[in-house]
């Protein structure tokens, strides 16, 4: 059979725009955003969650099990719910006990899989794991919003909306991890299975199933303080997700997964360029990019930030939104390309407007763009090509890595961090070079100083010597060598910024992560480290059973998938 040509699309933003950190600290969630991709999937295959164990005491502690079948395969959530003190209860990744921890088991656990993993899960990182555990994560309650729900449901009534709106979970997790960490199972054990190849996908199930256990929990405490209790109505669900505290541990995956980051903006990319390759939309489509405008504009309302100035950037985001509700009128929208003609004319606005009008014009095009999916994860292996002249990478590196060989490093400034990991707790962190000992033992995050010092030894080589020749002289250049060959292909394979510069914001870095996860509402607490919610909007297990439409982009408090 032929093979069907790609849809039309316009030029892709160029990298040197898209894989700058400002404007990948303005990143939004997408149709194409990991979450989505998941229940879509769930919904297609009419996915349907058992609670298989609810061994939850009348205090709320115990253990529980959730499955699911996804692919074919079946998928087990374990949850240990433990009584934590207020005095431990912490986001910071040192902490070592938390409210609840969870695994993801490959298949049905048996009692004697139950027992096990209830002695070594609870300890997280000082645990013992197997191949079985695929997603090792712990969680701490909203305190105040966890004890007020249950107290609204055991009087017989709904919790209060604008509390909901505040803080949005009842539980907030401190680590989802994955691939291999602390004995749990290799990527390469689900690499190839339907449902969970996809980027991030067994962490983003495990989450899912997560928000169930929330909703479980607090409905079971309030019956043991009412024979009346309600329970959560099916909209107070679906507007609870899950917290999320993320600090520096999630950045350096930016840098070291070049091809992986590559293939999710090129994929959000093509998207993109596929919509605004549009000349006439029909009138529902033009309906329907009108009404997510407003749904927006609902959603930055919500958006509370503690940080002030955050909270100001969010006032500009607010104000030149509502500057584009008064451009943007249905007559506008009819003229020829007019998606097009949408993306120019967010040039007069900042780069937060800018990315969420394109996240938003992706929204109404699943049918066009969601087998662009299929195209984000990546094989990372790759080989030197050492008969590569010194004359060719040379090229190469000033084709690509222009904006490397910009930066002055003769300037402390640019190379005020430095990056290292923790030895106490294994985790990536941020140090500055001048005031913290440790810069020895750095971390290689510093592609661009690493582009620039190859730069300067390719200058003073004939340029016929071979790759071979000069990494036997100099083999402290044999990575980011290889990094520039293998990324010849792949325009958005590099952030085109300094990732030690004194003007470095690493939270940039964890909102373009999180936004590809599918995260809304970030909450930063520092440069370094933000708060975030995931799922929610989201349809819930009754949900699927039930059918949805994938339309819980940017959710507001009320509204219906």
């Amino acid at each position: 059979m032929q093979k069907k040509p790609p849809p039309p699309q316009c030029r892709l933003r160029a990298p040197d725009q898209v894989m700058r950190l400002a404007r990948m600290g303005a990143s939004f969630p997408t149709r194409l955003s990991f979450m989505r991709v998941l229940l879509r999937r769930l919904s297609i295959e009419d996915a349907q969650l058992r609670r298989d164990v609810w061994q939850i005491g009348e205090d709320g502690f115990g253990r529980a099990v959730y499955s699911v079948v996804l692919g074919g395969y079946r998928y087990s959530l374990v949850v240990f719910s433990t009584k934590l003190r207020d005095e431990d209860r912490s986001d910071r990744v040192i902490a070592t006990a938390w409210d609840a921890s969870f695994v993801l088991f490959d298949g049905t656990p048996t009692t004697a899989d139950l027992d096990r993993l209830e002695a070594e899960v609870p300890k997280q990182e000082a645990g013992r794991c197997r191949p079985t555990e695929l997603v090792l994560a712990r969680a701490n309650r909203s305190v105040r919003l966890f004890d007020h729900v249950i107290t609204a449901l055991a009087a017989g009534r709904q919790p209060d909306p604008d509390l909901l709106r505040q803080i949005g979970y009842l539980m907030r997790t401190t680590a989802v991890y994955g691939n291999g960490k602390f004995g749990i199972a290799d990527r390469s054990r689900i690499s190839d299975r339907p449902g969970l190849s996809g980027p991030f996908q067994a962490e983003m199930l495990a989450v899912w199933m997560m928000r169930e256990f929330t909703f479980d929990l607090v409905a079971h405490s309030a019956a043991q303080r009412s024979v009346n209790a309600a329970r959560l109505d099916r909209d107070t669900q679906r507007n609870l997700g899950i917290g999320n505290a993320t600090g520096l541990g999630m950045a350096p995956f930016l840098v070291n997964h070049p091809a992986l980051i590559h293939n999710w903006v090129h994929a959000r990319e093509t998207a993109l360029a596929r919509v605004c390759a549009l000349e006439h939309p029909t009138s529902a489509a033009i309906g329907r990019v009108l009404m997510l405008i407003e749904r927006a504009s609902a959603h930055l309302e919500e958006w509370q930030i503690g940080d002030s100035a955050l909270t100001a950037r969010n006032d500009v985001l607010r104000r030149e939104w509502r500057d584009l509700q008064q451009v943007v009128t249905r007559r506008w929208l009819e003229q020829p390309n007019p998606w097009a003609a949408l993306i120019q004319l967010s040039q007069h606005w900042g780069l937060d407007c800018q990315e969420l009008l394109a996240a938003l014009l992706i929204e109404p095009y699943g049918a066009l763009v969601d087998d662009l999916a299929a195209t984000m994860k990546a094989d990372e292996h790759s080989a030197i090509d050492a008969g590569m002249r010194a004359g060719q990478l040379q090229d190469l590196l000033e084709q690509n890595y222009k904006w490397a060989l910009e930066v002055d490093f003769s300037d402390p400034q640019s190379q005020h961090h430095f990056w290292y990991v923790s030895e106490t707790k294994l985790e990536p962190r941020l140090g500055l070079r001048t005031q913290e000992p440790g810069a020895e033992l750095e971390s290689p995050l510093d592609i661009a100083r690493q582009a620039a010092a190859l730069h300067g030894t390719l200058r003073a080589t004939p340029r016929k010597t071979t790759l071979a020749q000069v990494m036997a002289r100099h083999p402290e250049h044999r990575a980011i060598a290889l990094r520039i060959q293998t990324g010849a292909q792949m325009p958005y394979f590099e952030i085109r910024d300094n990732t030690i510069g004194a003007d470095l914001v690493p939270v940039d870095m964890l909102r373009f992560k999180l936004a590809f996860f599918g995260a809304s509402k970030f909450d930063p607490k520092s440069d370094r480290w933000t708060r975030i919610t995931m799922y929610q909007g989201a349809p819930t297990a009754q949900d699927l059973q039930d059918g949805f439409g994938d339309d819980w982009w940017l959710p507001v408090l009320g509204a219906r998938p």
